[in-house]
C-alpha cells in the first residue's frame, strides 16, 4: 500500500529531520506539536494538544500514516488512534510495555505497526541479524551502542543529547537477554565489560530495550544474545551511585531533572555501534563484526548531530521502504527482519554509508 501523507508528532532535534527527510523524499509532511519550532520549516505545520483525542483523531484522520517523536508515555493512546483511523503507525520508542500493547493492537491492524525504528532498538537489531543470517549456526550476537560527546568532561563523561526521561528507564528497567539459550531478565547496569572503537576505550553495561523484539525472534535459534550501552570508562559506577545509592531510582522526573541540568546537550557529539556476531560456517567457527563511528553531519543545509541524524535516518529509511512495498503494509513490523542491504540502498539509508568511520 504505497502512501504519501504522513504526520509527524513531536519537533524536536529528531522530529524536525524526520520530518525534513521525508519531505525531501516527496512525502507530504504535516509536523504537529504544542508549540511550533522557531524558525521556517520546508513542510506544513500545526499545533495541536497531543493530548486532545477528539484532535488527534481529527489529524489522523486526513492522512496515511504517522510517526511518534513522542516522550514514550505518549505512544500508547497515539497507537490506539491509528489503528482506530487505519493508518501506518511507526515510533522510536526503546519501552517495553508500550511495544507489547502495540503488538497486540497489530493483530487487527490493517495498517503497519511498526515501533521502536529508532537507533537502538531499530537500527542495531536490523546489523545483528544481517550479520547472523550469513551463518549456518549462529551462537551469539552482542549489539552495543554508545550517544556520547566527543569532548567529554568531568568524571560522567556524558552529555544528554537524547531525552533524560528514556535515558533514565534505561538505567533502571530491567533488561531482557538470552544466555544459555534460555530467556532471561537481567537488571541494568550490570555485565560491565571493556569495548575499543578506533582506539577509544569505552565501557558497555546492560541497558533496557535497545533489543527490541529479538527475543522473541531469536529464542530457540541462538544461545546468547544481549544489548549493552556503551560509555567513557566509569560512567557507570558513578550512575549506579547516583541512583541505588541516593535512591534517585525512586524519583525518575527529579532524576533526569538533575542530569540534564549537570549535562546539557552538546553538538559536537559522536555514535558508537559495535556489533558482532558468532557461529559456524562451513564447518569453521567465525565472527562478524559491523563497527561503526558516527559524526555529525550536514543535512538540508543544517549540520546535524549523530544522534539526532542516527535516529531520524533509521525511522525515515524504513518508512521509504514501506512506501515502495519493500517491507509489509499491514501487521506488526519486526527491526530484525529488515534486510540491512536494502537499508541501505534507500535514500536516507544511505547516510549510514556517507556519515560513517568504519573500524575494523
Amino acid at each position: 500500500m504505497s502512501f504519501e501523507k504522513i504526520a509527524v508528532l513531536g519537533l524536536g532535534k529528531v522530529g524536525r529531520l524526520a520530518a525534513t527527510l521525508l519531505h525531501e523524499g516527496g512525502f507530504e509532511v504535516i509536523g504537529v506539536d504544542a508549540q511550533l519550532p522557531l524558525g521556517e520549516l520546508p513542510f506544513k505545520c500545526r499545533t495541536a494538544d497531543i493530548s486532545d483525542h477528539q484532535v488527534i483523531g481529527e489529524l489522523l484522520s486526513n492522512v496515511e500514516a504517522v510517526l511518534s517523536c513522542l516522550p514514550y508515555h505518549l505512544n500508547i493512546e497515539l497507537a490506539r488512534a491509528a489503528h482506530l483511523a487505519g493508518i501506518h503507525y511507526f515510533d522510536l520508542t526503546e519501552d517495553v510495555p508500550t511495544t507489547n500493547f502495540i503488538i497486540e493492537l497489530s493483530k487487527t491492524a490493517r495498517g503497519l505497526m511498526a515501533p521502536q525504528c529508532g537507533l537502538a532498538p531499530g537500527f542495531v537489531g536490523i546489523v545483528g541479524a544481517s550479520l547472523a543470517d550469513g551463518f549456518d549456526r549462529c551462537r551469539s550476537i552482542r549489539m552495543r551502542v554508545g550517544a556520547l560527546p566527543q569532548h567529554p568532561t568531568g568524571l560522567l563523561g556524558y552529555a544528554f543529547n537524547w531525552s533524560p526521561e528514556g535515558v533514565v528507564n534505561e538505567y533502571l528497567n530491567d533488561c531482557e537477554v538470552i544466555e544459555g539459550g534460555v530467556r532471561k531478565l537481567v537488571s541494568p547496569m550490570e555485565w560491565h565489560e571493556t569495548v575499543y572503537v578506533g582506539g577509544v576505550k569505552l565501557e558497555a553495561f546492560t541497558t533496557s530495550g535497545g533489543l527490541g523484539t529479538m527475543c522473541d525472534t531469536m529464542l530457540g535459534k541462538i544461545d546468547n544474545l544481549d544489548y549493552k550501552t556503551m560509555r567513557y570508562p566509569g560512567h557507570m559506577e558513578l550512575m549506579n551511585f547516583f541512583f541505588h545509592e541516593l535512591l534517585m531510582r525512586d524519583k525518575r522526573k527529579l532524576a533526569g531533572e538533575i542530569l540534564t541540568n549537570a549535562k546539557p546537550p552538546v553538538e559536537d557529539d559522536v555514535v558508537y555501534v559495535h556489533v558482532a556476531a558468532e557461529g559456524t560456517e562451513n564447518g569453521s567457527l567465525r565472527r562478524k563484526e559491523f563497527v561503526r563511528a558516527y559524526y555529525p553531519i550536514e543535512i538540508a543545509g543544517a549540520r546535524r548531530t549523530a544522534i539526532a541524524w542516527t535516529t531520524s535516518a533509521s525511522v525515515v529509511a524504513v518508512i521509504e521502504m514501506v512506501r515502495d512495498g519493500l517491507l509489509p503494509a499491514t501487521g506488526f513490523l519486526h527491526q530484525e527482519h529488515i534486510p540491512l542491504d536494502m537499508f541501505l540502498k534507500t535514500p536516507t539509508g544511505s547516510l549510514f554509508k556517507a556519515g560513517a568511520t568504519s573500524h575494523r
